[in-house]
């Protein structure tokens, strides 16, 4: 029976000393191709090789004997000791790239990043702990460098995707259609600065909205219907409507809308290009209102042309009777004459205003013309309507072609009558001005010479600054739909720039409208006309102190300019309020005062019946872009001195010097 023979332990003694005498061996050590230091249980060194030294700057015996703490960074010692107490309760073997962040000390003190494989070997005097040191400082470098390209590279990325977001949100903004996205139930998502231009909503008011709200109430249910089909992935393109704005003006639109798809392929949402086609679809109006019109036009020429025969007709046997009657008969054959003559100039009228009569300019004088233009604004205008014509008595000779001259007082005429839906006043005045160079220079758009001066004016509703800047653009109109074509006033613009002339408006808000037309007069063409003799302007008046109060800045600027340049001291106000508030801060006395008689708040008459009272020898003299025969319905009688606007140097200089007296 076989026994079992019991352990040595001075054999395992002696097999344990041979193994660590082995590993420690300079052979071995100096074989391994990086730093081997070998500590006892208590933390001391007690071999290393020449990497070592290499790699902490100490010599192998500076090394062994102390305490391996030395090779570890100051912060990081009060924790070693726990750590290898740890190591030694359970000792195994630690391989490199464990994923500690360690790091050595050299003997300058100088920090390096190592990766440390630890092994345990038993020994006759206890467990020795053999540790492999490797310095990663390259490894750790290149692996910033890698980190450093792999941000860099994500921030272009990201750069480059926000750069293309923009440039598309730019692209998107810089539209002028409307590009709108919302999700399945209508709610507004996105909101392009096109679609804020064309609704007046911005996108702040807009988003998280129902888009429901563009839509007029007779069209609540297409909203509704376009997203049933955007949910079955359908498109609508190019689907006219009507939309309304923030300020409730119904817009004409056209629609497209796109599904808009999720990575799965899922509809999420709609994305809306709206275009107004509101003035396309006025242009197609007007067309087809231009092409009725013509044909209104052939069908009067038609007429007019038939009814010149039967008035040549009717001339012509009147001529004939003529010689074949008495005395007494002969009246009544003169009367036949004239009213085929009075019917022969209404149906030149008529081909005028067909385009069948051609353009052709002649030598006129406009007084002349106008009475028989009466003729035909009187059944135009209406009972209610009382038609005052004033010409000058000196003849206003222009030339022009008679039709078109025609045209322009009856579209004014026609424009006036429905300012004054309740009947009104409408003045026809006629004068002969010279502008001097001075004046010119103030309104380029006038020429040096003498003109002869058309004005039309009502006393009807007028119009604000927005509507008067743009009455002479093509099919702007106020009326309503079906009511104007909005051509007679830019039709009016087109005939007095053919003539070298210009229009200038004056009006406000309930208080009527004047245009005034200025023709270059042909005056000289008749062989006979004086030259235009340069006025005298009265002597300069020093000491003299006067108030402007006028509410158009250039005006007032350019009038105290030309006053002062005449040796006037001039106060000046913009409106009744600040006059009274100028002339309580003012110490010295104001010989006269020169104010408009429209003006915001207190207007000019209610200004001087105020200063009347403190002011009782103050001389007035109004200034105004109405007529004289309209100013009277201001609150002012005919007595007064009244200078109409626009008016020129000498105008200005000579009716001031006269108040003064």
């Amino acid at each position: 029976m076989s026994q079992t023979v019991p352990p040595n332990p001075n054999q395992e003694s002696s097999s344990s000393k041979t193994v660590a005498e082995t590993l420690l061996s300079p052979s071995i050590l100096e074989a391994v191709p990086d730093a081997v230091i070998a500590v006892n249980r208590q933390g001391v060194i007690i071999q290393a090789n020449s990497q070592t030294e290499t790699l902490f700057a100490y010599t192998r015996d500076e090394l062994i004997g102390q305490k391996i703490e030395i090779l570890v960074p100051e912060r990081q010692r009060p924790e070693h000791d726990r750590h290898r107490e740890q190591f030694h309760s359970k000792p195994k073997i630690r391989r490199m790239g464990s994923g500690l962040d360690l790091y050595g000390r050299r003997r300058d003190g100088s920090e390096f990043p190592v990766e440390i494989s630890l092994s345990p070997v038993s020994t006759a005097d206890g467990t020795m702990v053999l540790s492999v040191i490797r310095d990663i400082s390259d490894r750790k470098r290149i692996e910033e460098e890698l980190r450093r390209a792999n941000e860099e590279l994500d921030r272009r990325k990201s750069r480059e995707l926000r750069d293309s977001q923009n440039r598309l949100a730019l692209i998107v903004d810089s539209s002028q259609d409307a590009i709108i996205g919302k999700n399945l139930d209508g709610i507004v998502t996105h909101w392009n600065k096109g679609a804020e231009h064309i609704y007046g909503y911005t996108a702040q008011e807009m988003i998280g909205r129902p888009i429901s709200v563009l839509a007029p109430k007779e069209r609540e249910d297409e909203i509704p219907a376009i997203l049933e089909k955007i949910r079955n992935g359908q498109r609508v393109e190019y689907f006219e409507s009507v939309r309304v704005t923030k300020d409730k003006r119904n817009l004409n639109v056209s629609i497209s809308v796109s599904p808009i798809y999720d990575a799965e392929g899922k509809v999420v949402g709609a994305s809306t290009i709206a275009r107004n086609i509101t003035a396309q679809k006025k242009i197609e109006d007007q067309l087809r209102q231009s092409q009725k019109m013509e044909a209104v036009g052939r069908l009067a020429g038609g007429v007019a042309h038939d009814f010149n025969n039967l008035l040549g007709i009717v001339t012509a046997c009147s001529e004939l009777l003529r010689t074949r009657v008495d005395q007494e008969s002969a009246e009544y054959i003169d009367n036949i004459r004239e009213a085929a003559k009075r019917g022969a100039s209404l149906t030149r009228q008529l081909l005028s205003f067909s385009r069948r009569q051609p353009v052709q300019a002649q030598l006129l004088d406009l007084n002349d013309r106008l009475k028989d233009v009466i003729k035909l604004l009187r059944p135009l205008m209406g009972d209610d309507v009382e038609i005052v014509l004033q010409p000058r008595p000196s003849p206003a000779i222009v030339e022009a072609d008679p039709g078109q001259l025609d045209q322009i007082v009856m579209n004014l005429a026609v424009n006036a009558r429905d300012a004054m839906s309740h009947g009104g006043k409408l003045v026809i005045e006629t004068a002969v001005f010279d502008f001097d160079e001075s004046f010119a220079q103030e309104h380029p758009s006038i020429r040096v010479g003498r003109h002869v001066m058309l004005a039309v004016s009502d006393n009807g509703t007028g119009m604000d600054e927005v509507t008067r800047s743009r009455i002479f653009e093509p099919f702007f109109t106020t009326k309503e739909m079906g009511k104007g074509s909005g051509l007679g006033l830019a039709t009016v613009y087109g005939i007095v720039k053919q003539f070298g002339g210009h229009v200038w408006v004056y009006s406000e808000q309930g208080h009527g409208t004047t245009f005034k037309i200025y023709l270059p007069s042909a005056e000289h063409k008749l062989g006979s006309a004086p030259e235009p003799q340069t006025e005298e302007l009265p002597s300069r008046r020093e000491g003299v102190t006067l108030l402007l109060a006028e509410d158009d800045p250039v005006m007032r600027r350019l009038t105290r300019k030309m006053l002062e340049a005449h040796g006037y001291q001039v106060l000046e106000a913009e409106d009744g309020k600040s006059a009274l508030q100028v002339i309580s801060s003012h110490s010295g006395s104001i010989d006269l005062i020169l104010t408009d008689v429209v003006m915001k708040g207190m207007n000019g008459p209610e200004l001087v019946l105020r200063l009347m009272e403190s002011h009782p020898g103050m001389k007035v003299v109004y200034m105004s872009g109405y007529t004289g025969e309209l100013v009277a319905n201001h609150g002012l009688d005919s007595g007064i001195r009244l200078l109409e606007k626009p008016f020129t140097r000498a105008d200005l200089l000579k009716t001031v010097d006269a108040a003064l007296g």
